[in-house]
């Protein structure tokens, strides 16, 4: 007999054997020894001053628990089989090629970057020399943007495709079992790069192709039909179905879409800050507890929204125990975003702080740049942080508390933004729009947290990547409406925001490229 129940345990309940089982037999009236447990889903709720780790379980009366199976992915030898182009090796290109494979067509990658392990002197130099390799970065290289991040794998895209397929995809090539049952899985930076690797050899394995080093420079047109791409060293491919799975920082895409006047489409996007507690404030905050947390629960994360004006100010990408890392993919420019590593056991919390920009409505200036408009003021930020922050990688700083009342800080907390931070007075250097609604929503914040509004913390600028200020169009068929054979993919074309939704964007992308054949 099998049954399905909700179990609450206390942390400190974790420390004796076989508690599970124990609390299952009591719950349903059995004799322990007759009682067999299998984890389904595994959270924490710390909404009250007793913190608890709720557990979704199947319960085995007097039978074994069947062995975990995870999906088996059968791939086809694809290496005499019809190609179709993929251009970028982020998530939605990946998982674009992995359905490749399936389905029987070879995918054949172009990545503008490096692999993973030729892309870590890069982010040596931009950490360490606050040099910017154009095409090798934290959004640029192999995994895209999602290979030096902690692998954050909340979706609310349950309606776009099989969520949990694309798990069980990441546990075939190497991440934890865990993440299928956590209600907010992650890998982490520290994992993901070995991941990215296994998806890469299956994809070599069966025939596929993968080209670093290859930036797209043009696409040529013929009678509205893709059937070509140049790329940056002057060769030209020919080609049939082509999936743009370039990540929402392509912005010379973007320009040559437009130049070529390919439709695209301005969209709505967000851009504010980073901030950085002591990770020891916010598990405090969240646990209800004083010094260190117990060692059972996991570093303390947070999720905040505040409505400021007619729009939202929001916590993005949170990272307990992370590190705030410098995402910029040009000089002249400063982006900060956030990671963690699989332990989350650093000793700070940072997250994005957010302020919605609705591009028809809150940046008229820009409106002579008419489909880009959302593009060139990201732009402008950025400059402005690297400006502020002294014309390098390091990044403009202040603490929390002189932000929101308006006045320079004389210091900077310690911070594990690894180029450093210089003081900003960021409360007069950001635009209105977002500089304002920043400070009352980060009052509405300490509110809601007490604790959270804090000389203890710092603000970091700019965080300006949260997603793409643009659209390629696609028609139902998941084509450009314009141009046939063009399949735009993933958050560069405005159709995901994180790695699970750009891996199920890929997929279909692959299957629609596959039937137009």
């Amino acid at each position: 007999m099998v049954k399905n129940i909700q179990l609450r345990v206390k942390p400190e309940e974790l420390a004796q054997k076989d508690i599970l089982r124990i609390k299952a037999a009591h719950h349903l009236g059995y004799p322990v020894e007759e009682v067999a447990v299998k984890i389904k889903r595994k959270s924490i709720d710390a909404r009250k001053a007793v913190v608890v780790f709720n557990y979704k379980v199947e319960v085995y009366i007097n039978e074994e628990v069947p062995k975990g199976e995870i999906q088996k992915f059968y791939y086809k030898d694809v290496s005499k089989a019809k190609a179709i182009h993929i251009i970028g090796f982020g998530p939605a290109g990946m998982w674009a090629a992995l359905r490749c494979l399936e389905l029987g067509y070879k995918p054949v990658i172009l990545e503008r970057g490096k692999d993973v392990r030729e892309r870590r002197r890069d982010l040596k130099a931009i950490n360490q020399d606050h040099l910017v390799n154009e095409d090798s970065n934290y959004c640029f290289g192999e995994g895209g943007a999602g290979t030096y991040s902690d692998g954050k794998l909340y979706t609310r895209s349950l309606k776009r495709g099989d969520v949990r397929k694309v798990f069980e995809s990441l546990v075939h090539h190497g991440a934890s079992d865990q993440i299928l049952i956590d209600a907010h899985p992650h890998i982490g930076t520290n994992k993901l790069p070995k991941i990215v690797t296994n998806i890469r050899t299956t994809i070599l394995d069966h025939g596929g192709e993968v080209y670093f080093n290859s930036r797209v420079t043009d696409l040529k047109i013929k009678e509205g039909k893709i059937c070509a791409l140049e790329l940056l060293n002057g060769k030209v491919l020919e080609v049939n179905k082509v999936i743009m799975a370039t990540g929402h920082s392509a912005r010379d895409i973007y320009y040559l879409l437009h130049k070529k006047d390919i439709a695209l489409k301005a969209k709505s996007f967000a851009m504010g800050v980073r901030v950085e507690h002591p990770q020891q404030i916010i598990d405090a905050i969240q646990y209800h507890c004083k010094g260190q947390r117990s060692e059972v629960l996991p570093a303390a994360a947070y999720s905040l929204v505040h409505q400021v004006k007619h729009r939202g100010v929001y916590s993005f990408c949170m990272c307990p125990g992370g590190f705030i890392v410098p995402a910029a993919t040009a000089p002249g420019e400063v982006v900060v975003n956030g990671m963690s590593p699989s332990k989350r056991n650093n000793l700070y919390a940072n997250s994005g702080i957010v302020v919605e920009i609705n591009v028809d409505e809150d940046i008229p200036k820009y409106e002579k740049f008419d489909v880009l408009k959302g593009l060139e003021f990201q732009k402008d930020l950025e400059r402005l942080a690297f400006t502020a922050g002294g014309r390098s990688q390091t990044a403009p700083g202040q603490r929390l508390t002189d932000f929101v009342e308006g006045r320079l800080s004389s210091s900077l907390n310690p911070c594990s933004y690894q180029p450093g931070l210089k003081s900003a007075p960021l409360h007069s250097l950001l635009p209105k729009l977002i500089g304002s609604r920043l400070r009352s929503g980060f009052k509405a914040f300490g509110s809601k947290m007490k604790g959270y509004y804090t000389d203890q913390a710092n603000i970091v600028g700019v965080e300006s990547r949260t997603s793409s200020p643009l659209t390629i169009p696609r028609k139902v068929n998941l084509e450009h409406p314009e141009i046939k054979g063009l399949f735009p993919c993933g958050e560069g074309g405005g159709y995901a925001g994180g790695i699970v939704s750009a891996a199920m964007d890929g997929e279909r992308c692959a299957e629609a490229a596959v039937k137009s054949f």
